[in-house]
């Protein structure tokens, strides 16, 4: 992924303004991972463009975002700008636990994570939202793939959230197919909702999905951590997972040692805010409206310098 040009020329403004940025400490390339959402794309762009904007050397890696764990443990990734407490609490806090990577905070965006049905099909399934339904109504989600067992559309693989773990908890008639890529999971809900199709699927926020369609989450028992940790706990006795997925901050973390090696860098990552609306707003620029990373972000950047500047002031 190229950098834009906004970097040179924001510089040259901030010069004539008098700013006072900190100073790369080293040209070591600071590894940034990348993932296969487009939020993700998009926050991890604008925090590798404020730090070159400081003289930091970016490198963006692509990565699968709970396999990133291992080489965030050993140094050979950097910072990873989107850990969700819905999907990538565990393996955070595993790796937190080792001492080698560290919790830079929250991105100030909350995450929601569900299963997620199109309004039209309450009339299929009345009982809807509550999760107790979606046995009485399994055939009419079925698929040809899938019947006589209703289709839930998870996210891909590489994105966690137990989906499987809670069918079988919760008993219900239905079998996971995983959309292969975010761009597919959202090119099937479009299709399905013009044709006022079946489908229950994996919808998340920040994002223009809940916004643009028309529908709800299904209303799972609440969740709690000793629901994932301690089968005992529940609906089901002998089975976790028996209940909703959290909601919760989306974090940022990175390797122990960024702070001793770019102590600046360190510090721009800590302090990254950025608000669910206007990640939502990003994400159907691109999506939507078939803008560009780079030009979606360098937008973000030009009409929000006052608000990254502070995060490299010296």
């Amino acid at each position: 992924m190229r950098l834009s040009t906004f970097a040179a020329a924001t510089c040259a403004g901030l010069a004539m303004a008098g700013g006072a940025f900190a100073q790369a400490e080293s040209q070591e390339p600071i590894k940034l991972t990348m993932h296969d959402w487009t939020g993700q794309l998009l926050t991890t762009t604008i925090m590798g463009k404020v730090l070159a904007e400081a003289g930091y050397n970016v490198e963006y890696v692509q990565a699968d975002y709970i396999a990133q764990f291992a080489g965030l443990k050993s140094g050979d990734l950097h910072v990873a700008m989107e850990i969700w407490e819905t999907t990538g609490r565990e393996a955070m806090d595993e790796a937190v636990g080792t001492g080698q990577v560290v919790n830079m905070g929250d991105t100030g965006m909350k995450a929601i994570e569900e299963w997620w049905y199109p309004a039209y099909m309450e009339e299929v399934c009345p009982g809807l939202p509550d999760w107790q339904a979606l046995n009485d109504c399994a055939r009419e989600f079925a698929t040809p793939e899938t019947a006589p067992m209703g289709r839930y559309l998870g996210g891909p693989v590489t994105w966690g959230g137990f989906d499987e773990e809670r069918i079988e908890a919760l008993g219900l008639d239905f079998e996971v197919v995983h959309a292969g890529t975010d761009a597919a999971l959202f090119a099937e809900l479009e299709s399905a909702y013009q044709r006022k199709a079946p489908i229950v699927l994996w919808i998340y926020a920040p994002h223009w999905a809940p916004t643009k369609y028309e529908g709800s989450f299904v209303a799972f028992p609440p969740y709690t951590p000793e629901c994932y940790e301690d089968p005992s706990v529940g609906i089901n006795p002998n089975l976790a997972y028996d209940c909703g997925k959290p909601t919760g901050p989306i974090w940022k973390v990175a390797w122990s040692g960024l702070a001793d090696t770019w102590p600046g860098a360190a510090k721009a990552v800590e302090a990254f805010t950025i608000g669910n609306e206007d990640m939502g707003a990003m994400v159907a620029a691109v999506d939507l409206e078939g803008k560009s990373l780079d030009e979606v972000s360098d937008a973000w950047l030009a009409e929000n310098s006052s608000v990254w500047q502070g995060w490299i002031a010296d």
